[in-house]
């Protein structure tokens, strides 16, 4: 099978194909931006924020400047620090974890269920001592955890949650919004996500309204009006023209999401058979896929990496080490028996290309591609 565009080959994402759609709507934004010389803050980011508060269905948004400091910020908030521990997952990026070392906290690390690659729910509950002060699940690669036990441990135990949502935009868990399922939903709008800014740029998410406000000040240097400040806070604020630019991708972002879900059940359905495992999906969620993820066995995934690449197809690893086995968390002690399940996938997992603009062709090539090279 030749390869669509075989000359330009397939991107692992496509950011320029997705502002080409858009482009007059962007340049558009942008433009007002300028004119207002409204950078930080301001009425730009304000606006934004209510219209993603209404897209999440909770009262508040609080727009930062990063989705690690989103994390960050939500656990300060909610009061976590020296001598907590916080529970999150063994397969994520490293600002989940590093976002609770920023609060002073300590992390405790829990295995993933080997079908979603999210975090096991059975095994949170052991993890649990009386230092516990907030479980953060990751809905990783776009895909909610099962997040109706999660909820019940931390009612049982009086715990906080502070929902990972960095590559969920836009996800749905039994039907609602993932931020329903949470004190604090945090995203990130890093560039390559499912709403990407241009530029860093993240926000937290509630409908508590005395967390919101401490939150906004917080990341305002404790600010309560300029130059009076009731501690000391951060610099983490959303500026204008990303601001601008996340509103104008908002209103498309439903759209983009629909077309990603359509790519992801094309490769399911052209990679059966095809000598790689499909990501499991729950049955009572909306995935939105900002990654699609299969498994192939270690010992072929380089070469298949090293025959796509031959054929024009960009792939990634998301991730290529657990978390507990950074050098970052040497000191923690962790043996791959700890979390034989996380230490496994980090050695199988594959992320294909995965973005709205993928056509049905390009999928069918890099699915043919794989099934050839994984035969």
């Amino acid at each position: 099978m030749q390869a669509p565009s075989a000359t330009l080959g397939i991107p692992f994402v496509d950011l320029k194909a997705q502002y080409v759609s858009i482009r007059p709507e962007i340049d558009a934004a942008i433009a007002a931006v300028i004119s207002d010389t409204a950078f930080v803050s301001g009425p730009f980011a304000e606006a934004f924020e209510e219209a993603f508060a209404r897209y999440c269905e909770v009262g508040h948004c609080v727009g930062v400047a990063n989705g690690t400091d989103a994390l960050f910020i939500a656990l300060r908030t909610l009061g976590v620090g020296p001598g907590d521990e916080v529970i999150t997952v063994a397969n994520s990026f490293v600002a989940t974890s590093e976002a609770i070392r920023m609060a002073g906290a300590q992390v405790v690390f829990v295995d993933i269920n080997a079908v979603t690659l999210n975090i096991d729910v059975e095994r949170i509950e052991e993890k649990i001592t009386p230092r516990t002060k907030a479980i953060i699940p990751v809905h990783l690669y776009g895909q909610p955890p099962d997040m109706a036990p999660i909820c019940a441990l931390a009612q049982k135990h009086g715990l906080r949650v502070v929902g990972d949502a960095a590559q969920a935009h836009g996800a749905l868990y039994q039907g609602q919004p993932i931020a329903q399922f949470a004190d604090i939903t945090c995203y990130s709008f890093y560039p390559g996500k499912n709403l990407g800014a241009y530029g860093d740029a993240g926000a937290l998410v509630t409908d508590n309204a005395e967390w919101a406000s401490a939150a906004r000040m917080l990341a305002n240097h404790g600010r309560t009006k300029k130059y009076d400040h009731d501690f000391e806070g951060v610099n983490s604020r959303l500026d204008g023209l990303q601001a601008a630019i996340l509103s104008v991708k908002l209103r498309h972002l439903e759209q983009w999401t629909e077309q990603r879900r359509r790519n992801a059940y094309l490769y399911n359905d052209a990679l059966e058979g095809g000598g790689v495992s499909i990501p499991g999906e729950l049955d009572n969620v909306r995935a939105v896929y900002h990654l699609y993820v299969v498994r192939v066995p270690s010992c072929r995934r380089g070469a298949l990496q090293e025959q796509l690449k031959a054929n024009g197809i960009s792939t990634g690893i998301h991730y290529p080490i657990a978390l507990p086995y950074l050098n970052a968390y040497r000191h923690l002690g962790h043996t791959e028996a700890d979390f034989p399940e996380a230490f496994l996938a980090s050695g199988e997992i594959l992320s294909l290309p995965m973005y709205a603009e993928l056509t049905e062709a390009q999928v069918r090539y890099v699915a043919a591609m794989v099934a050839s090279a994984a035969a």
